[in-house]
């Protein structure tokens, strides 16, 4: 692992769970809305996560639309099969993704701090795994230098390609990137090509760690 930069100069962030709430609360919601059991489904989408290798990546629904491999209708209908309510009756297709990501809610206090950090001189990008859902650009004016959606580069989290390529589109080398997500397996994928890596849990702690990383007043 290359060796961290002593002072850091680029902030790379998450968008669920990190920029928005929780995805258990919201999915919990989607769930309760659509009428269908949220275990089962966890159930379903995990026997969809084998250990990936290049023989079944092509297989799995969840990384194929992260990297815009399946069109998101195509996911929706094949998500859809799986969604059982109680009296036997499926969870409408169409629309299925925009209702999933309905109840992330804007957290002001993070995009904040992100807005804080640029202003001070460190380069930010978004780096997001997308499930074809629709991101708030327009309040993201100014934010961010670059932004990195899975989607749209072919690459999904924790595959190290899209952290370096992350790096890249801020003109930094990974060891000078603080990468910040609320999934242990993406912070492990970050700290495995140099990045320093935190684990978002919240704003507080968040905020913490950036201000001792980066030797700064980020309140």
């Amino acid at each position: 692992m290359a060796e961290v930069d002593a002072v850091p100069r680029g902030l790379l962030v998450d968008w669920g769970g990190v920029l928005t709430s929780g995805l258990d609360p919201a999915l919990r919601r989607w769930a309760e809305l659509d009428g269908f059991d949220f275990d089962s489904y966890v159930e379903a989408v995990m026997a969809w996560l084998p250990a990936e290798t290049a023989e079944t990546a092509e297989l799995n629904p969840v990384h194929a639309l992260e990297r815009g491999q399946i069109a998101v209708p195509d996911f929706e209908r094949k998500l859809a099969t799986i969604l059982i309510r109680p009296d036997g009756s499926q969870v409408p297709a169409e629309g299925l993704i925009e209702r999933m990501f309905a109840h992330f809610e804007h957290q002001p206090a993070m995009n904040a701090l992100v807005r804080r950090a640029k202003a001070l001189g460190i380069r930010t990008a978004l780096l997001s795994n997308s499930w074809g859902n629709t991101y708030p650009r327009d309040t993201w004016d100014g934010m961010f230098d670059d932004i990195v959606i899975s989607g749209e580069v072919g690459l999904r989290k924790p595959e190290p390609e899209i952290f370096l390529l992350a790096a890249d589109r801020v003109n930094l080398p990974p060891a000078a990137c603080v990468f910040v997500d609320d999934l242990q397996v993406n912070v492990d994928g970050a700290r495995a090509v140099g990045m320093t890596g935190i684990l978002h849990t919240s704003y507080d702690e968040t905020r913490r760690e950036l201000e001792s990383l980066f030797g700064a007043d980020l309140t």
